[in-house]
């Protein structure tokens, strides 16, 4: 699945990264076109947005961006909104291996400097939107839990996110602030994957996002926790300095920005900075 004449189908929402996620962002971009490049030279030598605009954002990002992706396309004709959802390394390991992308947005400032300090960010990346931690219990929390010292219970399956992506790291830190020690069942790639482990009732805990858990509505419970206010995520967001289709990308940066778009991610569950 790629863009221009590469592209088999309209790859209209989600691509995800995963353990893979690597080799399919190299193929993307060995699959860039001139295509790409023309639409992209269009974009910045006119004031009017027009084609293809590719945004690869963390996966706890995914339902406001997907509903800010619909409020471009209309108020933009003629434009298309792609999206590839992920762990944020997974997604700075495609952009600075050269997977073709307009916009990045992370989920943290650390997966945001392997972007800038590759120096393929055109510009200073921004903050736009905070997060923080929440438990996701199975509906109903069947097990009780009230606190983060409370995953350490025997027999209690818990996950959580792989310390390599911001979910991860933030519950690293969370847990560090509690005193607590825990040695969860499993690891998994990013935010979503670790909530469906719980929605599938194959763990019985998640520490993820409070977003994820809002997004999940009654498939999980969440429960806070205030050791999650020493683990608070800033997401950075820029336009990349290859983008091919930089002109769209820059307005789609303003729109994620707006009042408007402020308004989407704190529907959300987000804060703003």
């Amino acid at each position: 699945m790629t863009r221009s004449v590469c592209r088999t189908r309209r790859l209209r929402r989600s691509l995800r990264a995963s353990g893979a996620g690597a080799a399919v962002l190299l193929a993307l971009s060995a699959c860039s076109s001139s295509t790409g490049s023309e639409e992209g030279s269009a974009s910045a030598g006119s004031a009017e947005v027009s084609g293809q605009v590719t945004v690869f954002a963390a996966a706890s990002l995914e339902e406001s961006f997907t509903t800010l992706g619909e409020t471009f396309e209309k108020q933009h004709p003629g434009t298309e909104v792609t999206f590839n959802f992920g762990g944020s390394d997974a997604l700075a390991a495609g952009i600075t291996s050269g997977a073709p992308a307009d916009v990045f947005a992370s989920a943290s400032p650390k997966t945001m400097a392997t972007v800038t300090d590759a120096g393929a960010t055109a510009g200073e990346p921004s903050t736009f939107v905070r997060n923080r931690l929440e438990i996701a219990t199975l509906p109903g929390n069947p097990e009780g839990i009230s606190a983060l010292k409370d995953l350490s219970a025997s027999g209690l399956k818990v996950v959580l996110c792989d310390e390599a992506v911001p979910c991860g790291a933030a519950a690293r830190k969370a847990l560090e602030a509690g005193g607590v020690e825990l040695t969860p069942a499993s690891y998994e790639q990013d935010v979503k994957a670790a909530l469906t482990k719980v929605e599938l009732k194959e763990a019985d805990a998640a520490v993820v996002y409070r977003t994820d858990v809002k997004a999940a509505g009654d498939k999980v419970t969440g429960v806070d926790f205030p050791e999650a206010a020493e683990a608070v995520n800033d997401y950075p967001i820029t336009v990349l300095k290859d983008a091919p289709n930089a002109g769209a990308g820059k307005a789609f940066v303003e729109l994620v920005k707006s009042d408007e778009g402020q308004r989407v991610l704190t529907d959300a569950g987000f804060s703003t900075p």
